[in-house]
């Protein structure tokens, strides 16, 4: 439980409390006092007293004053816990989930965000450096300009729905009599929004798996996106081996795509077939195998999967690193509400899953990989976040500004969320789909006013 004197931090501070364990199982007090610059925040916890005090200065604006009081208020109920507990985390009292933003916002007002990041919000300094990989990583591809856009198309079709997966998806079995109707209405969708492309990044079609829908489907889909591929980055999340035909490549290199993803998740079989998936690591091999020369590729790996012993894990990134994709993608699993793991197990047992995360670092920047893109994520195992590694001159323009958030992004299909960026990212508006496919398709009409709203 937690008491606060300033209630509109509330949710920020039970999201500090959270990196700890369940808000529930602990009694917190938090006060807060503010006099000629300088601010104390005290903290209540198992019956310790924490006092914490800060020169602050004076403040250019209403907005600047919520953000610091809020991010020292933050950090002093992180302090707290993390001496009441003797637990220090990687990621300090930083939450959300884009730590490079931040980064990048600390040095264009001249400042040095490592210092920023280890000695005020008490980042290790392991993760702060990753956060300066990652922004040299997008050297050459971030950019901040007015009216830079990218288009996003949502397929919610899976063969199958994955244990840890929370995504708003569906097995296509069930929903498949949905698949004609919503590919009808997504094209729809997609030619009433291409008035709202200015200066075009890449197209990304995303899921679910858009390989799950049939070669038919899948041709008119990229047919209507024929007319905004002028030579841009052309994304398509192959996704599971089983779905992957030489039919459906061919279909791409038709529409002139130009990355796809083969994600196996773990080159285990066994958990492959534990966490529901219907396909071999073989099958993945030799997927990949047989069209790595056609595009550039890359494959996801999730450390903490359930039952994964260290040197399953470590055998997983070896084996990547053998097959040398251009792309290598390492999440930490995250469980949240709708995976069936999550209502299963409830909370994630960690099996060394920092282990796992440091070894994926080490292994593959000795390999010629670097990080380009990182972002975080709650109920993550171990606090630890999601990285994207990338050969030179193979990073994915739509993961850089997605999560810089530095570009208009038009999406298209059930549970899109579209967002407008004014004054190079000062202030950014979204507009999000309905998630299921029946509702989305019910409301198409509704939806394509908002977005004129947003767009114009």
């Amino acid at each position: 439980m937690l008491k606060t004197d300033v209630t509109e931090f509330t949710p920020d501070l039970l999201e500090v409390i959270s990196l700890f364990g369940n808000p529930d199982d602990f009694n917190v007090r938090h006060m807060f006092k503010e006099n000629d610059g300088r601010i104390v925040n005290t903290v209540v916890l198992n019956g310790q007293c924490y006092s914490f005090g800060n020169l602050v200065g004076t403040f250019k604006d209403d907005i600047e004053r919520k953000r610091i009081l809020k991010r020292y208020a933050k950090l002093s109920v992180y302090k707290a816990f993390s001496k009441n507990l003797n637990k220090d985390l990687p990621w300090g009292a930083l939450t959300g989930i884009r730590p490079t933003k931040l980064a990048y916002s600390e040095l264009n007002e001249g400042r040095d965000f490592e210092d920023f990041f280890i000695n005020t919000l008490k980042v290790s300094p392991e993760k702060a450096k990753l956060t300066r990989e990652v922004i040299d990583g997008q050297k050459g591809i971030y950019k901040r300009a007015e009216g830079l856009t990218d288009f996003f198309v949502f397929i919610p079709f899976c063969p199958s729905k994955c244990k840890y997966c929370s995504f708003i998806t569906s097995d296509i079995s069930v929903s498949g009599k949905y698949e004609n109707e919503y590919v009808d209405t997504l094209i729809k969708e997609i030619e009433y929004s291409k008035k709202y492309v200015k200066k075009l990044r890449s197209i990304y079609i995303g899921g679910g798996t858009p390989f799950a829908v049939s070669p038919e489907n899948l041709d008119r889909i990229l047919t209507s996106l024929d007319d905004i591929n002028v030579g841009v980055e052309f994304t398509v999340e192959a996704g599971r081996p089983d779905c992957i035909t030489d039919e459906k490549i061919d279909i791409l290199i038709k529409h002139r795509v130009t990355r796809i993803c083969i994600n196996p998740q773990t080159f285990i079989d066994k958990t492959l077939e534990s966490i529901g998936r219907k396909h071999t690591v073989e099958q993945v091999i030799e997927k990949y195998n047989k069209y790595k020369d056609k595009f550039i590729i890359n494959m996801d790996f999730i450390a903490g999967l359930e039952n994964e012993t260290l040197s399953d894990f470590f055998y997983s990134i070896d084996k990547a690193v053998e097959l040398s994709p251009d792309n290598i993608t390492v999440h930490t699993l995250c469980l949240k509400k709708g995976s069936t793991l999550k209502e299963k197990v409830g909370s994630i047992e960690s099996t060394d899953v920092a282990g796992m995360v440091d070894y994926a670092y080490k292994k593959l920047t000795e390999n010629g990989y670097f990080p380009y893109y990182l972002y975080r994520q709650k109920y993550q195992a171990d606090n630890l976040e999601n990285v994207g590694y990338s050969k030179p001159n193979a990073q994915c323009v739509y993961n850089i500004d997605v999560m810089e958030e530095i570009s208009d992004n038009i999406a298209c299909g059930a549970n899109g969320i579209s967002k407008r960026i004014y004054n190079l990212g000062e202030r950014i508006e979204r507009y999000a789909s309905p998630k299921d496919i029946k509702t989305y398709l019910e409301k198409i009409d509704t939806i394509l006013v908002e977005k004129d709203k947003l767009f114009n």
